[in-house]
């Protein structure tokens, strides 16, 4: 994209925090911590090898050592596995769609295995905006119905019912979905 339209940058300066500096409700991070407030906007995308898993009960839908990681203020990071790691036959597409400023327009997916359906659990951007082109060929999911691990470490899905973050052990927040966090 050459020119970013009118909506799109509008969209992109309302946010007063870009990880530039803390808030003072902001907690502080001890040692091997980190502030989700420290990350930037528009948000780093970083490659993490960590083993990711996500199970639906005792299905594993994936299982990768290559995800990326959306890193956003006040967020806990998104982490986008790759299609070809994960089980791509259990999903279908679950209609509608968003648009992110930052990443472009998302697909959603829902989760389908005989009788039983997640729906819209996952999303993706088949057609990401410049700077977000990592997430090409990548899918994320909500771990509020999913058993999802980072390093072996259990996920805390991010509060609220749009974002997607997973909360892992050296996260300090708070995180954006919490009441009164629209604007964060």
């Amino acid at each position: 994209m050459s020119e970013i339209p009118s909506w799109l940058q509008d969209a992109r300066d309302a946010w007063e925090w870009r990880g530039l500096s803390r808030p003072d409700f902001a907690q502080l991070p001890g040692p091997g911590q980190v502030s989700v407030w420290d990350f930037p906007r528009p948000p780093q995308l970083v490659i993490d090898q960590r083993e990711v898993i996500v199970c639906w009960g005792s299905l594993e839908v994936a299982r990768t050592h290559r995800s990326v990681m959306a890193l956003e203020t006040a967020h806990p990071p998104t982490f986008y596995l790759p299609w070809v790691d994960v089980n791509q036959k259990l999903f279908q597409p679950a209609g509608g769609g968003s648009v992110c400023e930052w990443k472009g327009p998302a697909q959603y997916w829902s989760l389908v295995d005989g009788a039983h359906s997640l729906v819209k659990v996952a999303w993706s951007y088949p057609r990401p905006l410049t700077g977000a082109e990592l997430l090409n060929d990548c899918v994320a999911f909500y771990a509020r119905s999913l058993q999802c691990t980072v390093g072996g470490q259990p996920v805390i899905p991010q509060p609220g019912g749009f974002y997607g973050g997973w909360i892992t052990p050296e996260l300090v927040g708070p995180f954006k979905g919490v009441p009164g966090s629209f604007n964060w």
